[in-house]
């Protein structure tokens, strides 16, 4: 078997002890689990929690070479593709307004078609390469277009994988810095789940260098909460997703849109396009978006605890109930209160979440995204492991041919 996963056994039995459908998953052996096309999704699902807490140390043991990455930049591009194109989008606001520079998400595939038009023009600039595997065509092409035609742009790779095309193929060029994250992130499912989430950490980092402590606390308090969720709401999450919705809605605002993306993103890949989805913010439902909203349609909803947010998204969710629209709800959060509920809605509540604020609360809800779409998944008769069975999608996205401009063009 490959890597260990970080996976408590004494934890998975506590679990199983809990939930009737722990205990029918967990209960069987790992060949069993393998062989059923689910031991990767669920173990590496349910090692989040400590899985942060070994990140958390391995990035402060990184802290000098994050630094000097840092130091004197004006400008900082978090890249990605797919679901690590998201992890940016879930740090980017927070790093902006800690780091004082300006902060963008960029995909990979952005870098690779506009090049330097895509970036922003102050320098120098920080670019920070987010990737599981580290082998998708755009990941390493978007890097090494980029270190040939901005000189002023150093990089900071963040990989699961330090046998990968980003780790390997720069890890020796002097304005390129790696850091591998434990293999045991390097999700062997084809969705991304601990990957996704131990990315956005290791990212998170960047706005704490002068602050270790509270990075470590912080890293320590998530595991708490979504140690909690899985803990309380793991039946809940397998009874919700066995319902009738045959589409699915993701509300979120802030960088809890950026977990909104991700968690519809998981929704989409593990049922095999079978459950159609659309991630919005919560403003910006009701500019068309709010048509998708059937009454197939569960309505997932990341919602704030923030005054000010909370009372928008209050009345976004009021309007849905008055239009009745959708089949049901699932709001996560902290303290949720009874006005924006109806009856079949399904509360997850996680304390502590309204003390590690919006901003940082993006982990959280990913989990509690990857839970219902892996039940999902399961309720659709289809592997999590491999729920592309047609291999319409894969772990590592098929090489494809990469377009250069000719010489004498302009970047």
């Amino acid at each position: 078997m490959p890597s260990p996963l970080f996976s408590d056994s004494e934890w998975l039995r506590a679990l199983s002890e809990a939930h009737p459908k722990a205990k029918e998953l967990l209960d069987r052996s790992a060949a069993e689990q393998q062989k059923q096309g689910y031991f990767y999704t669920l173990h590496e699902t349910c090692q989040q929690p400590k899985s942060w807490i070994h990140t958390s140390e391995q990035m402060l043991d990184s802290v000098a070479s994050v630094k000097k990455c840092v130091s004197g930049i004006a400008s900082l591009v978090l890249t990605g593709s797919g679901s690590s194109e998201f992890a940016g989008d879930c740090v980017r606001m927070r790093l902006q307004n800690e780091l004082g520079v300006v902060v963008q998400a960029i995909g990979g595939g952005t870098l690779l078609t506009h090049r330097s038009m895509a970036l922003p023009p102050e320098k120098p600039g920080l670019m920070v390469s987010l990737a599981r595997s580290g082998d998708s065509p755009e990941s390493v092409g978007a890097l090494s277009v980029i270190l040939d035609i901005e000189p002023q742009v150093r990089h900071l790779v963040l990989t699961c994988n330090e046998n990968g095309g980003l780790a390997q193929s720069f890890r020796d060029h002097p304005r390129v810095t790696v850091i591998a994250l434990d293999d045991g992130t390097n999700d062997r499912s084809l969705v991304m789940t601990s990957s996704f989430t131990n990315l956005v950490l290791a990212a998170r980092f960047l706005g704490f260098l002068r602050q270790p402590t509270a990075y470590r606390d912080l890293c320590l308090r998530l595991s708490v909460i979504a140690g909690g969720l899985i803990e309380t709401y793991f039946e809940t999450f397998a009874r919700v997703a066995s319902t009738g919705f045959r589409r699915a809605v993701f509300l979120g605002s802030g960088s809890r849109f950026g977990a909104a993306r991700e968690a519809s993103l998981k929704m989409l890949e593990m049922t095999s396009g079978r459950v159609p989805t659309v991630c919005e913010t919560y403003l910006g439902f009701r500019h068309g978006p709010m048509s998708f909203a059937h009454d197939d349609a569960l309505i997932v909803c990341f919602f704030s605890s923030d005054p000010i947010l909370r009372a928008y998204e209050s009345d976004l969710l009021r309007e849905l109930d008055q239009k009745e629209l959708g089949l049901s709800k699932l709001i996560i959060g902290e303290d949720i209160p009874p006005e924006v509920t109806r009856e079949n809605d399904v509360v997850i509540e996680c304390p502590g979440l309204a003390e590690v604020g919006d901003e940082d609360a993006v982990v959280v809800d990913v989990v509690a995204g990857q839970l219902l779409a892996f039940f999902r998944c399961l309720n659709e008769g289809l592997r999590p492991d491999s729920p592309s069975e047609d291999g319409v999608i894969n772990r590592v996205v098929q090489s494809f041919t990469l377009h250069y401009p000719k010489q004498g063009t302009q970047a």
